[in-house]
C-alpha cells in the first residue's frame, strides 16, 4: 500500500460497465480490493510518468556538456529581442 496515513481524500470515478468489471476482475485477481488495486495501480503510473521530470541520469560526458551548456553564455536571438522592446496590448494605452 502506498502509505499508512489515514487517508482523507476522495477521488470519484465514471467508467464503462465493462471497465469496472475488469477492474473488479483484475483486483481479484491480485487479492486486493477495487479500490486498493486502482489506487496502486494509478500511484504506480503516475510515478512512472513523472519520473524523467524528477530526475535524470548521465554519464560523465554527458554530464560534462550539460555543464557547458548551463555554463554558456546565451546566444543571441534577436526576434526575441525585438518581441520584448515592440510594446504590449497593454502598454498601448485606453485609445488602443
Amino acid at each position: 500500500m502506498p502509505s499508512s496515513t489515514t487517508r482523507s481524500e476522495k477521488l470519484d470515478l465514471r467508467l464503462t460497465r465493462h471497465a469496472k468489471r475488469t477492474l473488479r476482475a483484475a483486483a481479484a485477481a491480485a487479492h486486493r480490493s477495487v479500490s486498493e488495486f486502482v489506487l496502486e495501480s494509478a500511484l504506480a503510473r503516475a510515478e512512472e510518468t513523472l519520473a524523467d521530470r524528477r530526475t535524470f541520469g548521465l554519464n560523465a560526458a554527458q554530464w560534462k556538456a550539460f555543464v557547458a551548456a548551463l555554463d554558456a553564455p546565451p546566444r543571441p536571438l534577436p526576434r526575441l529581442e525585438r518581441l520584448l522592446k515592440e510594446p504590449g496590448f497593454f502598454d498601448a494605452g485606453p485609445n488602443r
